[in-house]
């Protein structure tokens, strides 16, 4: 069920979006400034890419208390912009029966958007 979840949601805008985020993940990636952002915008393509099946869970790693400004930063400059989106698109989709297993993706997404820093994105493939 999953993979068939996840071709539906390729072919409905969710390859796109997945190749948007890495585009942007490199071009963050050439700054060496970009390079933590870069990390999280590839982390959140991932999710676009193979949504039904992953998991986010909070990181292991002590990352010290650089992850709480980081995410402040991210929210400011476009997180909570995606949160909404997400959001969004969750509560529309949820309207039908049919449309709940990906609007459950969208509330999944939207957890991440929020605030990456200091999760990671567990592959079900």
């Amino acid at each position: 069920m999953k993979i068939l979840g996840n071709i539906i949601w390729w072919i409905f805008g969710g390859l796109e979006a997945a190749i948007g985020y890495f585009t942007g993940s490199f071009a963050l990636a050439i700054t060496i400034i970009g390079l933590p952002i870069a990390l999280q915008t590839f982390k959140i393509g991932l999710l676009y890419l193979w949504p039904f099946g992953s998991k986010v869970k909070n990181t292991k790693s002590p990352t010290g208390c650089i992850r709480i400004p980081l995410n402040i930063l991210w929210l400011i400059f476009g997180g909570l912009w995606s949160w909404i989106m997400h959001v969004f698109f969750g509560l529309l989709l949820c309207i039908t029966v049919i449309g709940v297993p990906w609007g459950k993706q969208h509330f999944k997404m939207a957890g991440l958007s929020l605030a990456p820093f200091g999760k990671e994105v567990e592959l079900g493939i």
